[in-house]
C-alpha cells in the first residue's frame, strides 16, 4: 500500500493537462474559479477509471482504427490547450476569455487526457496488495487515489491563482504561459509515443 501511494502521488504531481489547465483557469480567473472544473475533473477521473478497471479502455484501443481517432482527438485537443495558455501574452492563464472553464470542460477533459489513461492503468493493474480481495483493493484504491487527487489539484489551482495576482512584468507573464504550454506539449509528445 505504501508504494501505492508514493505512486499516486507522484503521478499526481507531475504536470498533465489537468493540473496545468487548472493552475491555467486559477491564473487567469482566481481560485474559487476553478472549482466548477476541478469537480469536473474529478468526475471525469473516476469514469475514467472506471473505464480502465471494468476493461473497457482495453476493448476500444485494441480496435486500431478507433484508437487512432481517439489519439487524434486527444492530441488535437491537448495541442488547442497548450495554444490558448501560450497566447494568453502578457496575461497569465488562458487567452482572452470571458468565462472560465467549468464543469463540463473538465469532465470531457478526463476522456481524451492521455495522462489520465496511463495513470488509471498503471495503479490498477499495478501495486496489488489484496491479492485475495480484488473488489476491495479497487475500492481503497479508489479512496486512497482520491484523498491525494483533490488536494493536489487545489494546490495547482491556488499556484495559478497566487501567479495571476502576482503583478509580474509583461516578460515574465509571458514567460510562464509558455512553459506552461511547452509542458502541455511534452504530454502530447509523451501520448504520441507511446501510442505508435
Amino acid at each position: 500500500m505504501i508504494e501505492f501511494i508514493i505512486a499516486v502521488i507522484f503521478l499526481l504531481i507531475t504536470p498533465g493537462p489537468g493540473v496545468l489547465t487548472t493552475a491555467g483557469i486559477g491564473a487567469a480567473f482566481g481560485y474559487r474559479a476553478g472549482f466548477s472544473f476541478v469537480g469536473g475533473l474529478m468526475l471525469g477521473g473516476f469514469i475514467n477509471m472506471m473505464i480502465v478497471i471494468s476493461g473497457v479502455a482495453a476493448l476500444v484501443l485494441a480496435v486500431p482504427s478507433l484508437r487512432g481517432v481517439l489519439l487524434i482527438t486527444s492530441v488535437a485537443y491537448l495541442i488547442y490547450l497548450a495554444w490558448r495558455i501560450a497566447s494568453a501574452g502578457a496575461k497569465v492563464g488562458f487567452a482572452p476569455a470571458e468565462a472560465p472553464l467549468g464543469f463540463q470542460n473538465g469532465l470531457m477533459l478526463q476522456f481524451i487526457n492521455p495522462k489520465a489513461y496511463v495513470v488509471s492503468t498503471t495503479l490498477f493493474s499495478g501495486f496489488v496488495f489484496l491479492p485475495d480481495s480484488p473488489v476491495i483493493e479497487v475500492l481503497l484504491k479508489l479512496v486512497v487515489f482520491n484523498l491525494i487527487w483533490l488536494p493536489v489539484h487545489l494546490a495547482w489551482l491556488a499556484f495559478g491563482a497566487k501567479i495571476g495576482s502576482l503583478n509580474l512584468p509583461h516578460n515574465r507573464q509571458r514567460a510562464i504561459n509558455i512553459a506552461m504550454a511547452l509542458a502541455l506539449l511534452v504530454v502530447v509528445g509523451i501520448a504520441i509515443r507511446t501510442s505508435l
